[in-house]
């Protein structure tokens, strides 16, 4: 199931794995043909783990209700806030509070990994 908005970017809100279900990121991430890749893994709660594969810059957003917390596993991750930048490296991470304006960027391939509210809509409110 694809978001059927028209950037872009190919997401899939999809439930990949279920409970007790080995997760394998890095196959899937190997296999990646798309610059931007965004596929849900799993549920946990309310809450779900994506993981991204990206390459290039998303669309300013914001999400008025939820916080999402990015965690880099190769590559680097540009976070654009307004005022300043954060660069995460492999192995870093950074959560970024609901109602703040925000864009991602990777200057080059980069994997990362998404923890959300199941609900959230990943292109923002």
């Amino acid at each position: 199931m694809s978001d059927a908005t028209p950037y872009p970017y190919e997401t899939r809100l999809n439930v990949r794995f279920k409970p007790l279900e080995v997760i394998d990121e890095k196959a899937l991430a190997d296999a990646c043909t798309y610059k931007w890749f965004n596929q849900t893994l799993c549920q946990v709660n309310q809450s779900v783990v994506r993981v991204g594969i990206i390459e290039g810059e998303y669309h300013w957003h914001k999400h008025d209700a939820d916080d999402e917390f990015f965690y880099v596993v190769e590559g680097q991750l540009l976070i654009d806030l307004e005022g300043r930048t954060v660069e995460l490296a492999p192995r870093q991470g950074f959560v970024v509070p609901r109602g703040v304006m925000h864009r991602t960027r990777a200057p080059q391939r980069t994997v990362i990994l998404m923890v959300e509210n199941a609900g959230i809509i990943p292109t923002g409110d």
